[in-house]
């Protein structure tokens, strides 16, 4: 018998979108954290308010407005870390900070637009459609594919950035498609999570499997795996109890973080 949660399409639709999400998020958030960047994640989030805001301003699909934004931010920003011009922290802030009172002065310039921002803010399954899927899908499977063919390049810059550059590496370029596809999954994220909780799906679950594996691979194979595990059971708690999705995916990340956190400390490291 079908469980009555899977007898209505929109549950069906938020399923396969945040299992995608719970996918690309730790996988480029694995990256993030290593090169301890992991603010931009939050940045971006933030940024991406102001492009989902000249979505619904211009009627164009506010995944893709976002996006577009955050890339161009992210662009921006890894320039300004690349010249040195301004300190990484300090840009991020900066920009994260500016990004809010943009799509502040957007919304209050628009007095007649009529947008439930909750939604954006924090995610809900309901408002996931067809086409919110097939884009998320697309570009879910395009950021895995760039993972898996910029893989070694990804890994090197990682761990240091002045070798991967000696050794041949095209730091300029990698780094910028790698901002770009940080972007990407902020946008993919949202609809699911919410934007003020995507950089914490990017970077608590693989937090909590730093604790569980030494090894690279290792993080990001039980990352991949405790963002599924809090995604799938976010989703039916939301689903049952009413309860936003974004919000109980990140606490359920959370909770497992500590889980893992205690094992570290009662096992022993790995």
């Amino acid at each position: 018998m079908i469980p009555s949660i899977f007898q209505y399409e929109f549950m069906i639709l938020a399923f396969i979108a945040g299992i995608v999400t719970a996918i690309v998020a730790p996988t480029m958030g694995v990256f993030l954290v290593i090169r301890r960047y992991s603010f931009m994640a939050d940045t971006l989030a933030h940024v991406s308010l102001a492009g989902v805001t000249v979505g619904f301003l211009t009627g164009t699909q506010p995944i893709l407005s976002a996006m577009a934004v955050s890339a161009i931010t992210a662009i921006w920003v890894e320039e300004l870390r690349r010249k040195r011009r301004v300190l990484g922290d300090s840009a991020l802030s900066m920009f994260l900070s500016g990004g809010l009172a943009l799509a502040a002065v957007l919304l209050s310039a628009s007095r007649g637009l009529n947008v439930n921002l909750h939604s954006v803010l924090f995610g809900s399954i309901a408002t996931v459609n067809r086409l919110d899927v097939w884009i998320i899908l697309s570009l879910g499977v395009a950021i895995f594919l760039a993972i898996v063919c910029l893989y070694k390049e990804l890994s090197c810059i990682a761990f240091d950035e002045e070798l991967a550059e000696t050794g041949g590496v095209q730091t300029r370029l990698i780094n910028h498609i790698f901002v770009i596809l940080t972007a990407i999954t902020v946008s993919v994220s949202m609809r699911i999570v919410g934007i003020l909780l995507i950089g914490a799906l990017m970077v608590i679950p693989v937090t909590a499997a730093m604790q569980l594996s030494r090894s690279f691979r290792g993080t990001l194979w039980i990352a991949i795996a405790l963002s599924l595990l809090s995604v799938i059971a976010g989703l039916f708690i939301a689903y049952y109890v009413g309860f936003s999705s974004g919000g109980t995916i990140v606490l359920l990340s959370m909770a497992l973080f500590f889980l893992a956190n205690l094992c570290k400390k009662f096992v022993g490291s790995p």
